[in-house]
């Protein structure tokens, strides 16, 4: 079979967007779109991707002359659905640690006017050293991120003699909060460190635009592909029959995505995404999408998982399924999927204020992702550190229907009680990779509940200790316990009226009756 580069052409055109980051999300969300804007708006922009450390894989993108097909999968119009595109947006993969003289060169291109980023969350901080080694301007490059985008952009200020005409348009899509803040900090604190004078400082702040932004596209890459069907080809290989030639740069990724950037002001008429028709939102502040995401999609994972979990499910899919979607991983669970759907809509939406049309259309939007059968998404997975899961994303829903509403609700409780008996435990051990994890029981068998060491070996002592009292007594202990560690929760939340004896009764029925039956009841009435 012959190779994309054999049967795809190459297509040039101004480069006007330099990208820190290589990987599968990078090149299925924001390549990905500026390849529809190229299509469909008249964006006539290519990306140049700098890998930002020192091993990557832009040796196999310009092997492929950066060329590559999105595999994009998921639920339409109730029917599962793949759409492939083939990426013609990248004009050139360079590494700066070996090719450097060609990286620093972009900062005296007149074309260029965006920067983005994933080189993830961890890489936007300062560093005045690394392995005892100062960061300085003049390293080729810097190792740390803002540091190098720093350096970068001194050499375009001096490139251009000041212009503020030549500033930048800076998009980080690192999974932090307020990335674009924090990257912007941190390149003066290197402008300081640097000394590299007030009139630089000046040109960055009037000059150049760091925004922050939420990013939302479930990309798995290219290893989901690897699976085999039932005559030993993998999806990959199936995949490029249909297609007519080889990939080994495919990216799968969900058929949803939605982005958020908060900015000075919508550059919209220089990166026209939303003319595109791409789900593109360009704002001013961003805390409502921000909060709309993690009450919502977040919010029912957490709310919504253990308590499936422990009734036997094991996917996302098992519970919000009706029947059987295809792949042959879910075992429909109907009260799962009930409590998911009355826990979103009938108690996290109306916790949060604004439209609420618009948060019941997110809503279905996420309730039709989960259905995804391409992306099989394991509950034990997503029970990973669900203390502080449940303090960010369920907690918030909560205190504010509480405060909306003056009652408990009553799911909402339920999901409290649901967590602290994913918790029963009472013995911590070690895993094969050595991570520590809390050994509790379903009824049919034992699962290593993963945390930190100080939730462990809370849940370890408090479940020994409680291990011989009378069912009813026990169900207080623990909650009352677990409700009033401020180290959990920052906050003492007996003081919410009516919670603590909620969250203690359902823990009741969930010990006495099961899981099983007594999350048909909470349900079912």
């Amino acid at each position: 079979m012959k190779s994309i580069k054999d049967v795809v052409k190459t297509v040039k055109r101004p480069e006007k967007v330099l990208q820190f980051g290589e990987g599968g999300f990078l090149r299925a969300f924001v390549d990905w779109q500026i390849d529809v804007a190229n299509e469909k708006a008249g964006f006539n922009g290519n990306v140049v991707i700098v890998q930002p450390l020192e091993k990557g894989m832009v040796e196999a993108l310009n092997e492929q002359n950066n060329l590559y097909t999105t595999v994009l999968r998921g639920m339409k119009d109730g029917k599962p659905t793949v759409e492939t595109r083939t990426i013609t947006s990248i004009s050139r993969s360079i590494n700066p640690y070996t090719n450097f003289d060609e990286y620093i060169a972009l900062a005296s291109s007149p074309d260029l006017r965006f920067i983005v980023s994933n080189t993830t969350e961890a890489g936007i901080r300062f560093d005045s050293e690394i392995d005892g080694v100062p960061v300085t301007l003049d390293q080729k490059p810097q190792k740390n991120f803002p540091a190098k985008v720093t350096a970068f952009l001194y050499k375009r200020f001096k490139a251009f003699n000041g212009d503020k005409a030549k500033g930048m348009i800076l998009i980080p899509c690192e999974l932090s909060d307020q990335a674009g803040l924090n990257l912007r900090i941190n390149i003066l604190r290197y402008a300081e460190m640097w000394q590299l004078g007030p009139d630089f400082i000046n040109w960055f702040d009037e000059a150049c635009d760091v925004c922050s932004c939420l990013v939302d596209r479930i990309v798995p890459g290219y290893f989901p592909l690897l699976s085999k069907d039932e005559n030993g080809k993998t999806q990959a290989e199936n995949i490029c029959e249909k297609l007519g030639y080889e990939d080994k740069l495919l990216d799968s990724a969900e058929l949803f995505h939605f982005w958020v950037i908060e900015s000075k002001k919508p550059h919209e008429d220089e990166l026209p995404l939303v003319k595109a028709g791409l789900s593109v939102k360009w704002v001013q502040n961003m805390d409502y999408y921000h909060t709309r995401k993690v009450r919502i999609l977040n919010g029912a994972h957490t709310s919504s998982v253990l308590a499936a979990y422990l009734t036997g499910s094991n996917y996302v899919q098992d519970i919000v399924c009706p029947e059987k979607v295809g792949n042959g991983f879910n075992e429909p669970n109907p009260d799962a999927g009930k409590f998911m759907h009355d826990v979103i809509f009938n108690e996290i939406i109306p916790s949060i204020d604004g439209d609420q049309d618009d948060l019941k259309g997110y809503a279905n939007d996420v309730l039709t992702r989960f259905q995804n059968p391409f992306n099989p998404h394991r509950l034990i997975e997503i029970s990973l550190n669900s203390i502080a899961k449940y303090w960010t994303r369920c907690l918030p829903s909560v205190t504010g229907y509480i405060a909306k509403n003056g009652s408990v609700p009553k799911l909402l409780a339920f999901s409290m009680a649901s967590l602290i008996a994913f918790y029963n435990g009472t013995e911590i051990k070690t895993d094969e990779k050595g991570v520590k994890y809390l050994e509790s029981k379903r009824e049919d068998g034992v699962y290593p509940n993963k945390d930190t060491m100080p939730v462990l070996e809370f849940f370890a002592a408090l479940n020994k200790e409680t291990k011989d009292a009378a069912l009813g007594d026990k169900a207080k202990v623990i909650v009352n316990r677990v409700l009033t560690n401020v180290e959990f929760w920052k906050e003492d939340l007996t003081k919410y009226a009516g919670l603590e004896k909620a969250v203690a009764e359902s823990l009741e029925s969930i010990q006495k009756n099961g899981m099983k039956k007594a999350l048909s009841q909470v349900v079912n009435g």
